[in-house]
């Protein structure tokens, strides 16, 4: 048997702050969610002025990142350059930049998704959630 890594509360926060911080250092209404490995929500924030739908797409993205172990930027990737066959993919429901998953010793453990402004700028928002604990 193998052992795994799981999310903790403290991590849960730890990452959350640093998303948060990244986010309103920049003043971008955006929306956070952390999901486990099995794209269950953990954790979530919509932060003043940020828009209803991005309540419902960053978990969406953080589930896509999690149970794609990748970043849902790959499937947006694929999708724009013409495999528009992953749209029908069962369970992806955000293929948008945005969703980074969190990954411990070469095991993803969850993902971040977050949701409000430039997909690009969403991405960045979760990387800096993930550098908070040191990943």
């Amino acid at each position: 048997m193998k052992n795994k890594f799981v999310l903790e509360f403290s991590d849960l926060h730890a990452i959350g702050d640093g998303a948060i911080a990244e986010a309103k250092k920049n003043q971008w209404a955006v929306s956070i969610a952390i999901v486990d490995d099995g794209g269950h929500l953990l954790w979530f924030v919509r932060l003043d002025g940020a828009a209803p739908l991005s309540s419902h797409i960053a978990p969406a993205k953080a589930r896509t990142s999690a149970l794609g172990r990748r970043e849902s930027k790959a499937y947006e990737d694929m999708i724009n350059g013409g495999r528009s066959s992953f749209l029908s993919a069962p369970e992806l429901e955000a293929m948008l930049e945005g969703g980074v998953p969190i990954i411990k010793d070469g095991q993803c453990i969850g993902a971040v998704g977050v949701s409000g402004v430039k997909s690009s700028e969403d991405a960045l928002i979760a990387r800096a959630g993930l550098a908070a604990i040191g990943l």
